[in-house]
């Protein structure tokens, strides 16, 4: 059966992009401890594309299989990883670009949910956290995805995420979502 991304966030409840997101089935990379290695020749750029011997890989159904078989390492390297074979990824800066935000509720009650450039679905939350780094230049926050992998919030969705917290002004500054509070450092 061929793969169809899940319809656009604007369109779902929180509650049924959370089924999507649980139903979501990744392969259990981090049991596997393959005892080949090497390296891939691959990388991903801090825009998320993905590229192999320098080209992009233009198909997205390609770097959304690819996606799902991407680990950290416990030296904070990158691999893809199989019951077979373990191949060395360079990561420019965050594996994923969270593309699409969709909020619902205000405050303690907000839930938030993020579409990742690879059509994952994730809900931020104590086990998913937003994390702002403070930053000489633009702050750029992240979230997390799974096992030490995170998603830059490309530019749009960022300055969505900044607006709510902006409306909802509380002290300490940041948001909620899904019962879990991320801190902000008040712009100045």
């Amino acid at each position: 059966m061929p793969y169809a991304p899940p319809p656009e966030l604007a369109s779902l409840s929180l509650s049924a992009i959370a089924e999507l997101a649980e139903a979501q089935k990744l392969p259990p990379v981090e049991e596997w401890q393959p005892e080949e290695t090497g390296d891939s020749e691959m990388r991903i750029k801090a825009d998320g594309s993905w590229l192999h011997q320098g080209s992009p890989i233009n198909r997205p159904a390609m770097v959304r299989a690819f996606s799902t078989l991407l680990r950290r390492e416990p030296d904070l390297g990158y691999a893809l990883v199989t019951p077979y074979q373990k191949l060395s990824i360079e990561v420019e800066d965050a594996p994923f670009v969270a593309v699409e935000m969709e909020s619902e509720g205000h405050g303690k009650t907000r839930k938030l949910a993020f579409r990742l450039n690879t059509d994952h679905l994730v809900i931020a939350d104590a086990d998913h956290s937003l994390r702002f780094p403070a930053s000489a230049e633009a702050p750029q926050p992240y979230l997390l995805v799974r096992g030490g992998l995170e998603a830059i919030l490309a530019r749009p969705v960022y300055y969505e995420l900044a607006e709510q917290a902006l409306t909802d002004d509380l002290d300490p500054f940041g948001l909620w979502s899904n019962g879990a509070f991320f801190p902000i450092d008040r712009p100045a």
